[in-house]
């Protein structure tokens, strides 16, 4: 016969593809659920990539002069290039007070305002325990803005203050114990004169930035230039770290206003990368799985023109070309299903208070949109690629034994980095659990068939035995296509494995940190609105520690890697710690804490720097400053309380805002049982990527439900021929259904059984290096993908056969 053309091959293309439409429906399904949500992580990434911080307070300045608040470490790690690492700073760094006169003296300089921000309280509704705060600021850097007077005038002496008029209040009143003399448009700012501000924001010989403006005609650029010139003559430092200060323009203005917009914006960044590996991998799994399938299904068709002369790159041009035009339809299908999707996700992370820090823009352009397109040409490319594995070498069986090998060899791998895991702590740990979830299930999917059928051989007898005829129709079937329940089994796998380890790995985190933190918290009271100080005054208190909140960069080396870790820290009293905050001292004593210079370091952390009672640790502050700490204790509750504790002295000058988080106390004649409710340090964005990752989870989650669907919908399609000819032979349709239910729950018991090994190796390792125990998942979350996996796999066994009998 004359080998087929182009011509033929496309009309083999179409053809089938008419032949087939309901096999490919499954693939179209799965193609735009992967489209969609790859689009959406696009735009999300792009957009996150687009975020700034948005000029609000120095919208009037054309240049502002900064600190630098991200701390830089560079190192050259095993066998590699130099490497510079970065964190974002969330303290104020703040710059010499003598920039003010270097910039004045700048040609084209109109005004060099220095801006010095503070928080000021007052009691509220509530009492003392009820306090209002305000943001201060000096009246001459309202222009910066510019804010301007809308009623009354300008504050003169120390007891006078103007008001935004954000707060409601009117000329007259008493705010912080100040008479508002002024109303000022814009948020509810207490504005007072340049010298009280100089006083209360407490860092003599400093300013928190200095705002820039120009002479009238003189163009931005030329006077950063000249700004930035005059910096670097003078060699000007910021007060922290020693680093050049920054000129800023444009967006970065933002910068030197939202402190915690820039270190969200990466660790969004950060998150959707890792996210984004994991769809990846998850996706490829699924379209391999279906495509495979829906290929397997036309084995006898492809012989057919094997033997009518057809050659197997024809087929497998003819099988690329039926793939592509299911497979651009439906990407296209997800990028516009991209959209509503992104915009869902933004809208309800402005719709949790602070998830998006405040001041944190993420904008959305008209032409960022365009990404979801491009992300459909990639998702149609990877579903071409899928085709080239599954439709090789058609109508020849495949090499059992180097598949064999294959998947034994990703098990073994799988199994490795479970125990790399147990090994590790921290995110290392994390990322190796994750590294052996993919791996295992990656490895089962290989080992499909076998896993299947040594299932069913040890469920043989039992089917046989007690099973009736339709037991026996289900061990024969199994028998004979062992490939078939392979394919079916993978999905129930992925599912199950992928949402326990996603479920289970906050869960546990979760429930170590809590209980840690009730060990932790032997307080009898626990105060906000006041300081430890106040509150030692008060009749009947034994003790009290002020617990002031704040972050330290660590840099360290892991696996040969360089890295910056941004870590929450507390700063305590330690003459106050005792009846009041446990953190359970392994070595060294806390009351070493009272002198300035010390530090309390977690066990895990204390492992991993080799550190013990006596040794140092290099830290940066939260504004950057760099400090060599001795450490004089290690604590076991380090979930709850952070890797390091600091002593207040130490840690308090280097905060904005160095007012205590909350006030603990112990009392003379402690009640029955204490009723303060204990609270946990966070690391930083935890709220942030908790709803980020619950969104991909639940995404990744319907993607995979719907791989189990599909792929056993294809399957019912295939086996028509199968049923049909059952029934000729004497089948009922009872027993057809009691075979069917036990196929189900065959499927359902060994896909639960094998996906909780494969997620219960990686699981245990992760929860034994963080937690020293066993991972944990509520009852009501277990029964939840118990159930979900059943009423699947029962919809895709039951609902293709129930279309067929009818």
């Amino acid at each position: 016969m004359k080998p087929l053309g182009n011509p033929a091959v496309r009309l083999l293309a179409v053809r089938s593809l008419r032949a087939h439409r309901k096999a490919w429906a499954a693939v179209f399904a799965a193609v735009t659920v992967t489209s969609a949500l790859f689009g959406a992580l696009a735009l999300a990434a792009g957009s996150a990539g687009l975020g700034h911080a948005r000029v609000e307070r120095y919208a009037a300045a054309p240049v502002v002069v900064a600190g630098d608040q991200a701390v830089r470490w560079t190192t050259k790690p095993w066998g590699g290039e130099t490497e510079t690492q970065s964190a974002g700073l969330t303290e104020r760094v703040r710059i010499p007070a003598a920039t003010v006169d270097v910039v004045r003296a700048v040609p084209g300089v109109r005004a060099a305002v220095p801006d010095h921000t503070f928080v000021v309280r007052e009691s509220g509704a509530g009492g003392p325990s009820d306090p209002r705060a305000y943001t201060g600021r000096s009246w001459e850097a309202a222009r910066l803005a510019p804010y301007r007077l809308i009623d009354g005038r300008e504050p003169r002496t120390a007891g006078e203050a103007v008001l935004g008029s954000g707060a409601g209040a009117r000329v007259g009143d008493t705010v912080a114990g100040r008479k508002v003399v002024g109303l000022a448009d814009g948020p509810a700012t207490l504005y007072v004169t340049a010298a009280e501000a100089r006083r209360l924001a407490g860092q003599p010989g400093s300013v928190d930035a200095v705002g820039v403006l120009a002479d009238p005609g003189v163009p931005v650029d030329t006077l950063h230039a000249r700004v930035r010139a005059a910096l670097d003559r003078a060699g000007l430092k910021d007060t922290a770290s020693g680093q050049p200060l920054r000129a800023l323009t444009g967006d970065g203005r933002g910068g030197a206003e939202h402190l915690a917009a820039a270190p969200a914006r990466m660790e969004l960044l950060q998150l959707l990368a890792a996210v984004s590996g994991t769809v990846v991998l998850v996706a490829v799994l699924v379209l391999a799985s279906l495509v495979a399938q829906a290929l397997q299904q036309r084995a006898g068709e492809r012989e057919l023109l094997l033997s009518v002369g057809a050659t197997p790159r024809q087929i497998r041009v003819a099988a690329g070309r039926e793939v592509t035009r299911v497979a651009g339809l439906a990407a296209l299908c997800g990028a516009v299903a991209a959209v509503p999707v992104f915009l869902g996700l933004w809208s309800a992370l402005r719709a949790r208070t602070g998830v998006v820090p405040d001041g944190l823009e993420l904008p959305s352009p008209p032409w960022l949109f365009a990404a979801s397109l491009l992300v459909a040409a990639v998702v149609v490319g990877i579903t071409r690629l899928v085709v080239l594995f599954a439709a090789r070498r058609p109508g020849r069986p495949g090499k059992g034994g180097v598949r064999r090998v294959v998947g034994i060899a990703l098990v073994l791998l799988g199994v490795a980095s479970a125990v790399t895991a147990a090994a590790q702590g921290g995110e290392a740990a994390a990322a190796a659990a994750g590294a052996a979830t993919v791996t295992l299930v990656a490895g089962c999917a290989v080992l499909g068939p076998w896993i299947a059928g040594a299932a069913m051989k040890a469920l043989d007898l039992p089917f046989r035995r007690l099973g009736g005829a339709p037991g026996r129709l289900t061990a024969a079937g199994a028998s004979a296509h062992s490939r078939r329940l392979g394919a079916a089994l993978v999905p129930v796998v992925l599912v199950t494995a992928f949402a326990l380890v996603q479920l289970s790995a906050g869960t546990t985190m979760g429930r170590a940190a809590d209980e840690q933190a009730r060990a932790a918290t032997t307080a009898d009271l626990a105060l906000s609105g006041t300081t430890a100080e106040r509150v030692r005054r008060l009749p009947g208190v034994d003790a009290a520690t002020d617990v002031l909140r704040s972050t330290v960069v660590l840099a360290r080396t892991e696996a040969g890697a360089p890295r910056l870790d941004r870590l929450p820290v507390l700063g305590v009293d330690a003459a106050g710690l005792a009846g009041t905050l446990d953190p359970g001292v392994v070595a060294g004593d806390l009351a070493g804490l009272a002198r300035t210079g010390t530090v309390a370091v977690g066990a895990d952390m204390a492992d991993a720097l080799d550190a013990r009672p006596g040794s140092t640790v290099d830290l940066r502050l939260g504004d950057g400053t760099p400090k060599r700490l001795r450490v004089v204790a290690v604590y076991e509750r380090s979930l709850a309380l952070g890797e390091f504790l600091l002593p207040k002295a130490e840690l308090a000058p280097h905060m904005s805002d160095p007012y205590p988080a909350r006030v603990l106390a112990s009392t003379e004649k402690p009640g029955s049982g204490s009723s303060v409710v204990p609270e946990r340090v966070t690391p930083p964005g935890a709220e942030l990527n908790g709803i980020v990752s619950a969104v991909i989870v639940s995404a990744i989650g319907g993607l995979t439900l719907l791989s189990v669907l599909s792929t056993l919908t294809l399957i019912g399609a295939g086996r028509r021929g199968e049923l049909q000819l059952l029934g000729q032979v004497g089948a009922s349709a009872g027993q057809l259904r009691r075979m069917l239910g036990l196929e189900a729950g065959f499927l359902t018991a060994t896909g639960l059984l094998v996906g909780v090994v494969v997620a219960a190796l990686p699981l245990t390792a992760f929860a034994w290096s963080l937690t020293g125990g066993l991972p944990y998942l509520p009852p009501e979350q277990a029964a939840l993908i118990a159930g979900t996996v059943v009423v699947t796999v029962v919809a895709g066994v039951f609902l293709p056969s129930r279309r067929q009998r009818a």
